[in-house]
């Protein structure tokens, strides 16, 4: 008797504790759902830029003869990066072709007269002054100024042997859009060819990638 109760003291103390190590691992650390994958509603670091548009020179860069009024195209490629929400900083080549008639000789002395047309190298910065939020707060409209400064080639030779440094300033404004990469806007800029005095404007649509 007294070993049948021995074992039966046995098992009710010893029987549950090995019970409870026996459960599943499972049972002890049970499956957690995996923590969503957030994304930034805009993304901001190293972009790429393109812009093109009408261009104006009011008064075309020459030394003798007719400076008249020229129009055409311009066409803009930019690398930079976003420091921020507020700053942008840039490196770029923008190309232009002006048209102009027969009576334009430039700097040609008579050599050389007509269209022409520039290549520039340069630098910019855009710094973003006010920003609109959308219905979910996210603010996405932003009105900026954009000014920069780079070193104007053009062609022929002939007729424009001489380089000048552009310098340009303007506002505009970008939309960031629901592809959280991409961005277009709208700019109008103000330009300067210091050595001629060429004063000149763009209507400048744009396209921006970021990273």
């Amino acid at each position: 008797m007294k070993a049948l109760a021995s074992l039966a003291l046995f098992s009710v103390l010893v029987v549950p504790t090995l019970a409870r190590a026996q459960q599943s691992p499972a049972a002890n650390n049970p499956v957690k759902d995996r923590p969503a994958e957030t994304f930034n509603e805009i993304e901001r670091g190293l972009y790429f830029l393109v812009q093109g548009g009408p261009s104006f020179l009011v008064n075309a860069p020459a030394d003798t003869g007719p400076r008249p009024f020229s129009s055409g195209q311009a066409a803009h490629v930019e690398v930079g990066i976003d420091i921020g929400e507020r700053l942008s900083l840039g490196v770029f080549v923008l190309g232009t072709a002006n048209r102009a008639g027969s009576d334009y000789v430039g700097n040609s002395g008579g050599a050389a007269s007509g269209d022409f047309s520039s290549i520039v190298p340069g630098v910019t910065m855009r710094a973003h002054l006010v920003g609109f939020a959308d219905n979910q707060e996210v603010k996405r409209t932003f009105i900026y100024a954009r000014a920069g400064a780079g070193f104007a080639m053009f062609s022929p030779k002939l007729l424009l042997p001489d380089s000048d440094i552009l310098v340009f300033a303007g506002p505009g404004v970008e939309y960031y859009t629901r592809l959280r990469h991409f961005s277009v806007g709208l700019e109008v800029t103000g330009s300067y060819l210091i050595s001629s005095g060429t004063v000149g404007f763009a209507l400048m649509p744009n396209l921006k990638y970021a990273f």
